[in-house]
């Protein structure tokens, strides 16, 4: 037995000129400022590692407890991989204006240029003020020499492919894609640990200084996949008290979990960990080592060495985004 428990971590609150309240007001979030944009969950970025929040490991940052448990955390193949480097990221955004339109280098070309992974990402809406949009992709076909003529122009948001967010919605975005949070959204999201953005276009905002944030028209131009798709949402059904995949990746599976009655997993084929996102109710993880119960707006890692647990409603239904390397 390797004695390690289920995992909690303390929240990460970026502040956001963008930033608004609703992670205070419907997840439960703690912190200090006016504007928390973003609340990581879960990372091992550098410079923002996660430091657990309960049990005998508190204290400890991520990287350090990989560096003494390493396959017992983290899945055997996922530490030949990744080493100390936690693989994903996991982060909730509230956007109280449009975020700026971005594309995120792959693998190769983050290696070659930022030695870094690339960024592939998901989104699942949490919540949505009325008429808040998300874009993913084109609208129509579209190549190099358009999209640079209705960049220079300042037209660029005529190309792009916007959807009304509803809460449920589910939005892949893989490396290549150009995305946006649109005003009035707010996200889960899930993410390879990577910190590597090309901004595109910022809707000529400037800030406090009267300066215009920094575009990295060149960069991103080699990062675009210019393929256009009919349609960018993800779309998926569920099933009550059983797993729904709702994206698969080589970087990461995410499913739904809704249950109102206990449920019991077992992860013995998986060598991963696992994540726990919890959206909506309370619940209890059953373990051998012990009981850990979560509530709305928490996340959680389940070790790789915690292959049989149980699941356990404390008040109702309960959905949860369930999260780990395929």
């Amino acid at each position: 037995m390797s004695g390690l428990y289920p995992l909690k971590f303390e929240t990460i609150c970026l502040e956001k000129i963008w930033g608004g309240n609703r992670l205070k007001e419907l997840l439960n979030k703690k912190y200090n400022t006016n504007n928390c944009g973003e609340s990581w969950e879960i990372s091992g970025v550098e410079g923002n590692i996660s430091v657990v929040s309960n049990g005998f490991l508190k204290g400890n940052n991520l990287s350090e407890v990989i560096e003494i448990y390493m396959g017992d955390l983290v899945g055997d193949k996922v530490y030949e991989k990744f080493g100390l480097e936690f693989p994903l990221l996991i982060k909730f955004i509230d956007a109280q204006d449009d975020l700026s339109i971005q594309v995120h280098p792959n693998d190769e070309l983050s290696k070659e240029r930022h030695n870094a992974f690339g960024k592939t990402e998901m989104w699942y809406v949490l919540d949505a003020s009325y008429g808040a949009l998300i874009n993913s992709g084109f609208n129509q076909p579209v190549d190099k020499e358009k999209y640079l003529e209705y960049l220079n122009k300042g037209k660029l948001t005529e190309l792009l492919k916007y959807d009304e967010a509803k809460v449920g919605d589910v939005f892949f975005i893989p490396a290549g894609r150009v995305h946006a949070i649109g005003k009035g959204s707010m996200v889960a999201e899930i993410q390879q640990t990577s910190d590597v953005t090309y901004r595109i276009f910022d809707y000529n905002r400037k800030d406090d200084q009267g300066n215009e944030r920094e575009l990295h028209t060149e960069l991103a131009l080699d990062a675009i996949d210019f393929s256009y798709l009919d349609d960018y949402k993800t779309r998926y059904s569920t099933e009550v008290n059983r797993s729904s995949e709702i994206v698969s990746c080589q970087y990461f599976t995410t499913n739904i979990l809704e249950f109102d009655q206990p449920v019991e997993k077992d992860y013995s084929l998986n060598d991963s960990f696992v994540i726990y996102i919890n959206l909506e109710g309370d619940f209890e993880i059953i373990t051998e080592e012990g009981n850990e119960s979560v509530s709305k707006g928490e996340t959680i890692l389940v070790p790789a060495s915690l292959e049989i647990i149980k699941l356990k409603p404390l008040n109702g239904k309960v959905k949860l985004l369930e999260v780990y390397v395929p």
